[in-house]
């Protein structure tokens, strides 16, 4: 039994008609014809007396399609309230947000939204990547903003921009006088890494083409701030990748260096599990983050796109 049966044989009923009840569903005679056969054989009864012109109900006809008029006009309101709920810009949502991208972003749109979504309180918690994914799929967190692609079955992505990796030199560095530099340039030694768990690690990891290490001559750190990183740099030693986010304002910089083109970027994103339905929230949410960042990284036409798993 199906809904479209349902509403066969309830268009039948009103019409009293074969054609013309398939015209008012947009399907051919015969198909409708077949599915209320299908029907009245699976319940082994009949539900139209067709020796009737026009064709009637049989008694126990009558009973099936009034039940069958009742469970239409419940799923039509089902679906009323969820087009109402999917639109309803109010409610607690949380949302976890990787490190490497929090501090950067969320102070650029957070005020905007809020503003703009009186009735919306967002619980935000700064997590790894792959907490992320386990804690969507185990309905711990409503959306994420990390990393993309990830290719879950189970999770939607919703494209934001493309940021920029940029080096961050120090003076010192053999490097730092290149009026160029591409990733082939960049040497093994003297590379500061974040803590294994954050992906943009093993984005950057995936530019330089290194092994998993982080190490200045006798000096091993690992580390989980991109602060910590930039003031290791400071201290004359090495060099580190950072998303342009994280150096945007500090463009007195002379450590902060471009890529040539097509420059390393990551793609940053929305995820939700698929089952997730407030469409306005997520609109809201996007538009707001839209409205606060560099034109550049929507508008970025060549792009290195640097994958993390």
């Amino acid at each position: 039994m199906t809904l479209q049966q349902l509403e066969y044989i309830v268009a039948l009923d009103t019409h009293r008609h074969f054609v013309t009840a398939a015209d008012s569903c947009f399907v051919t005679q015969p198909t409708l014809t077949l599915q209320i056969k299908k029907l009245e054989n699976e319940m082994g009864t009949l539900i139209f007396d067709r020796s009737k012109h026009p064709i009637e109900p049989t008694k126990t006809g009558r009973q099936v399609i009034n039940m069958a008029r009742q469970i239409l006009r419940e799923v039509n309101s089902l679906k009323d309230y969820v087009n109402t709920e999917k639109d309803n810009l109010s409610g607690t949502f949380r949302i976890g947000v990787i490190p490497t991208v929090a501090p950067y972003l969320m102070p650029r749109f957070l005020k905007h939204f809020s503003d703009n979504n009186p009735k919306i309180s967002l619980k935000v918690r700064e997590i790894e990547s792959e907490q992320i994914i386990h804690d969507i799929k185990h309905d711990l967190l409503d959306i994420g903003i990390m990393a993309t692609p990830l290719e879950e079955s189970n999770i939607r992505e919703i494209p934001l921009y493309n940021e920029p990796f940029l080096l961050y030199i120090a003076q010192q560095h053999p490097l730092y006088t290149r009026k160029a530099v591409t990733p082939e340039d960049l040497p093994e030694n003297g590379l500061w890494l974040l803590n294994q768990g954050h992906c943009l690690r093993d984005q950057v990891l995936s530019i330089c083409n290194q092994r998993k290490t982080s190490k200045i001559e006798n000096i091993t750190y690992e580390s989980g701030s991109i602060e910590t990183l930039r003031n290791l740099v400071k201290s004359h030693m090495g060099y580190t990748l950072v998303p342009e986010l994280s150096v945007i304002d500090l463009k007195d910089d002379f450590r902060i260096k471009r890529f040539e083109k097509p420059e390393p970027t990551r793609e940053i994103s929305l995820v939700v599990h698929k089952g997730f339905s407030k469409e306005a929230v997520l609109e809201n949410l996007r538009d707001s983050i839209m409205k606060n960042i560099p034109d550049s990284f929507v508008k970025a036409k060549k792009i290195n796109r640097i994958r993390w798993r």
